[in-house]
């Protein structure tokens, strides 16, 4: 009985893997964060507020994207993976915005902790709305970010990427090309 299975992946070729999918999900998060930091900064600007917060915005992304890759190495939110994907986008964005959150907030605590707060004043300075809108906001991000990462799921990466990417054979939508 001999059974045809792909040799298993090489370090290398795992953290080649990593590196990309931490750039595909940090280059998506940091376009959405970057855009938030633009749209705050014009904002505070009417009111002559300075505000420039896009290396901010960009390391955020980064750090939200190595959260969001930690997951899914532990399999958060595979739960409703093999129900239809609108379940499946929607509970992983949750999951994942809830996972953020709690970084987030852990986050907080640290750099109060760092400023010499005790750790009960820590946790009342909290602007509770301010994180509970920002988790908001990042589950808008997440859900088309989990729709096409479970598009890809399904479909096969190498099959998603080429209907993307690459040129279909007829205008009309007809057989994906092999280039």
């Amino acid at each position: 009985m001999t059974s045809e299975t792909s040799p298993k992946p090489t370090l290398k070729q795992k953290a080649a893997h990593e590196l990309s999918e931490l750039a595909i999900i940090t280059g998506y998060l940091a376009f959405f964060f970057c855009s938030l930091a633009a749209y705050t900064s014009l904002l505070l600007d009417k009111y002559h507020i300075p505000y420039f917060a896009y290396g901010a915005a960009c390391l955020n992304a980064l750090i939200v994207a190595k959260v969001i890759l930690i997951g899914e190495y532990a399999h958060l939110g595979a739960r409703h993976e093999d129900k239809p994907l609108v379940y499946s986008v929607i509970y992983k964005a949750f999951v994942y915005g809830l996972l953020v959150f709690a970084f987030h907030l852990l986050e907080e605590v640290v750099k109060r902790l760092i400023h010499g707060k005790g750790l009960g004043d820590a946790f009342s300075d909290f602007r509770m709305d301010e994180l509970l809108t920002r988790s908001l906001v990042i589950f808008g991000a997440f859900l088309p970010l989990f729709a096409f990462r479970e598009l890809a799921r399904v479909m096969g990466t190498d099959k998603f990427r080429a209907l993307f990417f690459h040129r279909r054979t007829e205008p009309g939508g007809g057989a994906l090309s092999k280039s």
